[in-house]
């Protein structure tokens, strides 16, 4: 079984949302089914990796202790469902900032192809929001919308692309994925 990669975001996809933003552990709480669908992907042979802006950092509503807080606690509790996150990238800036690596902006999209020495053409990108889909579609990889975080407004909305599938959860859109390898 050859090794896939899929690539995720955070807040919204795996995470409840909010609006003042996840600024530390006791804030993060995975959405119903989401670790488990992580943990299905890992089992068919995926690398997960997620693609994330963290703008709180940039606003100092949150320091590095807090966000890796955050990120070891996703990762203790996915390891309960014997699941992984091969790498996490993240943008610290605001929007104001104008960067490159901020959504929709591609750059850690571009970044994680470097790093992996691969295309990223054809990778499946899930994400909750407009920025995830334009990042992950000039980078070449396949957006992929949630309705869970703020997909249900932009699906409503009718913003979303053409062609961009369109699944309840990370749940569905992860059984959708697996069907579609087994093809």
């Amino acid at each position: 079984m050859s090794t896939q990669l899929v690539i995720l975001d955070r807040d919204g996809v795996i995470n409840a949302d909010s609006p003042d933003h996840i600024k530390n552990e006791a804030e993060w709480v995975a959405l119903p089914g989401s670790l488990e669908a992580i943990s299905r992907l890992n089992r068919a042979g995926n690398r997960v990796v997620i693609i994330s802006n963290q703008s709180a950092l940039g606003r100092g509503n949150m320091n590095m202790e807090q966000l890796n807080a955050i990120h070891q606690k996703l990762a203790a509790h996915l390891t309960q469902f014997g699941g992984n996150i091969d790498a996490v990238l993240f943008c610290p800036h605001t929007p104001e900032d104008n960067c490159a690596c901020r959504k929709p902006k591609p750059g850690l999209y571009l970044e994680l192809a470097r790093r992996l020495g691969r295309s990223l053409a054809g990778v499946p990108a899930v994400g909750d929001k407009l920025s995830d889909l334009e990042a992950a579609r000039a980078a070449g990889a396949r957006p992929i919308l949630v309705r869970t975080g703020n997909g249900r407004a932009l699906e409503q909305s009718g913003q979303v692309p053409a062609g961009v599938p369109v699944y309840d959860d990370l749940r569905a859109a992860v059984t959708a994925m697996l069907a579609e390898k087994r093809a």
